[in-house]
C-alpha cells in the first residue's frame, strides 16, 4: 500500500498509467480542459501530472483515480469485488470449531486491531509553518468558464462534533474568496453540516482543518458514504492495512493525516454566510449559487516540495465515477446485511450516482421489488436515489443494454411504477423545492399470479447448450484463420 501520494504517482508512471506534462499549463481553465478530455478517453485515460502550472512551483495531479485499474491500485486490491469479499468476511464472524479454525482467524483479528488511527509527534506536512500564509501560493483550479471563481476540489475537511467529539471527514468543495477565506460547501445532509449546526446552536466557533494530497486511500475515504458517526479513518485503516498516522494541527485542536502535503487550518463562525457558486458540478450542470458558511484561514502548513491533488467534475464520465464505483462495490456487503435478497446493484455513470440505481434481487414473495425500493429510500445516502429499477437475479445490472431490454419487456407503466416524495440531493435542480422532491421506482421483475398477473409469463429466447458449444467451436476456427 502507498503511504504517500508521490509514491503512488511514481508507481503509476512506472506502469505507464500516468502522463507527465512538462510545458506550462494554466490552472485557470486549461488544466481542467485537458483533464476533461483525457478522462473521457478510452478506459478513463491516464492520470495526469502537470509539472509546471503557469505561475506556480507546485505540481498539480488530476484524474489520479480515473480508471478501474488505478482505483484498485490506490485501494490495494486486484478487483473491487475482492475488497467487497474481504469486507463481507469481516462482517460475517464465525465461531472457530477447533485450533486450526482459530489460527485462520488471527489475521482478521489483527485487521480489526489495526483499524484505529494513531497520533505521531511530527510529520513532513509541517516542514513549513506559515501562520500568515495565504492561498495565493497554491495552484487552485478554475474548472469551468462560469464558475464563481477558483475552487479547492479535493479537500479532506476535518471537523469534530462540538458536543460528542466525534470526527467527520468530507470532500466538500471550497470556493476561494480571497487569500484568507473560502466558502465551505456543507450540503445540509452531510456530516460537516451537522457539526456546524451543533456549533451554531451552542453559539461556538467551529474549528476546521483541511488536508490536501494525503495518502491515496484517504481522498477516497472522504468521498465514501460512511454511516453517520463512523470515523472515515477506520475505513482508511482497513484499506491501508495499517493504522493511519495523524499529527496535531498548529492553531486548531484537530488532527490531520501525517501523509498530507498541505494543510489549511482555520474556523467557521456561527451565523456567517456568503454567496457561493455557481460551480460546474458532477451532474454536468452548473449548481446554483447559494449562501454557505465561510472558512477563515489561520495557518498553512506544508511540505517543502508538495504536490497539489485536484479533481475535475463535469459531464460524465469523469474521475468521480470511479470513486463512486468503489463505494458501490465496497458497501454492497454492508447493504446485504440489511437486505440479503439483493444480488447486485449498479450506479451507472450516466445516472450521476443518485439519479439512477439498478438493483437485482432474489425475488421471494409478492411485492418484493417494492420492498427494496422503500428500503433504499430509507437507507443512509441511498435516500437520494431518484429512480430505482429492480430486476430479477438473472439480469446483469452492469449491462445497460440488457437492463434496458428487460425494463422495456417486463414493465407495465400503470402497474409497475411507484411514486413517492422525500429528501433529494441538494444538487437536484429538477425538484421544485431545494432538497425535497419526487422519486420513482420501477418494478421490472417477472410478475407472479400472486401479484395479480393472470397470463403466462413468456420465456426468453435462447439456444441449446449443445448448439451454443458447437457455435463457439466454429467461430473459434474462423478467428484462427
Amino acid at each position: 500500500m502507498y503511504s504517500d501520494l508521490n509514491d503512488f504517482l511514481a508507481d503509476l508512471e512506472r506502469r505507464k498509467l500516468l502522463a507527465r506534462i512538462a510545458e506550462p499549463v494554466s490552472p485557470d481553465l486549461e488544466i481542467a480542459a485537458v483533464t476533461d478530455r483525457v478522462s473521457k478517453s478510452a478506459g478513463g485515460g491516464p492520470a495526469l501530472l502537470f509539472d509546471t502550472p503557469s505561475g506556480f512551483d507546485i505540481p498539480v495531479a488530476t484524474n489520479v483515480y480515473g480508471s478501474n485499474e488505478r482505483i484498485c491500485l490506490a485501494l490495494g486490491v486486484t478487483t473491487l469485488d475482492d475488497l467487497a469479499k474481504e469486507i463481507d468476511e469481516l462482517m460475517t464472524p464465525q465461531m472457530p470449531e477447533g485450533i486450526m479454525d482459530a489460527l485462520k482467524m488471527l489475521p482478521m483479528v489483527g485487521r480489526l486491531r489495526d483499524l484505529m488511527p494513531k497520533t505521531v509527534k511530527d510529520a513532513p506536512c509541517q516542514e513549513i509553518v506559515q501562520k500568515d500564509g495565504t492561498l495565493d501560493a497554491l495552484p487552485i483550479l478554475k474548472c469551468w468558464p462560469d464558475d464563481g471563481g477558483k475552487y479547492i476540489t479535493f479537500p479532506l475537511v476535518f471537523t469534530k462534533d462540538p458536543e460528542t467529539g466525534v470526527r467527520n471527514i468530507g470532500a466538500y468543495r471550497m470556493q476561494v474568496f480571497d487569500g484568507r477565506t473560502t466558502g465551505m460547501h456543507w450540503q445540509r445532509h452531510k456530516g460537516g453540516a451537522q457539526h456546524y449546526r451543533v456549533a451554531e446552536r451552542l453559539g461556538k466557533r467551529l474549528e476546521v482543518a483541511v488536508a490536501l494530497s494525503a495518502e491515496p486511500v484517504l481522498p477516497y475515504c472522504a468521498t465514501a458514504p460512511m454511516p453517520e458517526g463512523l470515523d472515515e479513518l477506520l475505513l482508511g485503516g482497513f484499506l491501508a492495512r495499517r493504522r493511519i498516522e495523524l499529527v496535531k494541527c498548529v492553531t486548531v485542536d484537530l488532527e490531520v493525516p501525517a501523509s498530507s502535503h498541505i494543510v489549511l487550518e482555520g474556523y467557521v463562525e456561527p451565523g456567517e454566510r456568503r454567496r457561493e457558486g455557481p460551480f460546474g458540478d458532477h451532474t454536468g450542470l452548473y449548481s446554483q449559487p447559494d449562501d454557505y458558511p465561510v472558512f477563515h484561514l489561520t495557518c498553512v502548513t506544508r511540505r517543502k516540495k508538495p504536490t497539489y491533488l485536484a479533481t475535475v467534475v463535469g459531464v460524465p464520465p469523469m474521475e468521480d465515477y470511479y470513486l463512486g464505483l468503489a463505494s458501490e462495490r465496497i458497501f454492497l456487503p454492508m447493504i446485504r446485511k440489511t437486505l440479503p435478497e439483493i444480488v447486485d446493484m449498479h450506479f451507472p455513470a450516466e445516472g450521476i450516482f443518485h439519479n439512477l440505481v439498478l438493483v437485482s434481487i432474489d425475488k421471494r414473495y409478492p411485492g418484493h421489488a417494492r420492498k427494496i425500493m422503500n428500503a433504499f429510500w430509507g437507507l443512509g445516502q441511498l435516500m437520494f436515489s431518484k429512480t430505482i429499477i429492480v430486476v430479477d437475479k438473472d439480469v446483469n445490472v452492469r449491462d445497460l443494454s440488457q437492463v434496458t431490454w428487460i425494463v422495456g419487456t417486463h414493465m407495465d407503466p400503470l402497474r409497475d411504477i411507484q411514486m413517492t416524495k422525500g429528501p433529494v440531493d441538494d444538487l437536484d435542480d429538477a425538484a421544485d423545492l431545494p432538497a425535497y422532491g419526487g422519486k420513482m421506482g420501477i418494478d421490472a421483475t417477472k410478475k407472479w399470479a400472486s401479484e395479480g398477473y393472470t397470463r403466462t409469463w413468456p420465456a426468453r429466447v435462447a439456444t441449446t447448450d449443445a448448439a451454443g458449444r458447437r457455435a463457439a467451436e466454429i467461430l473459434a476456427r474462423l478467428r484462427d484463420r
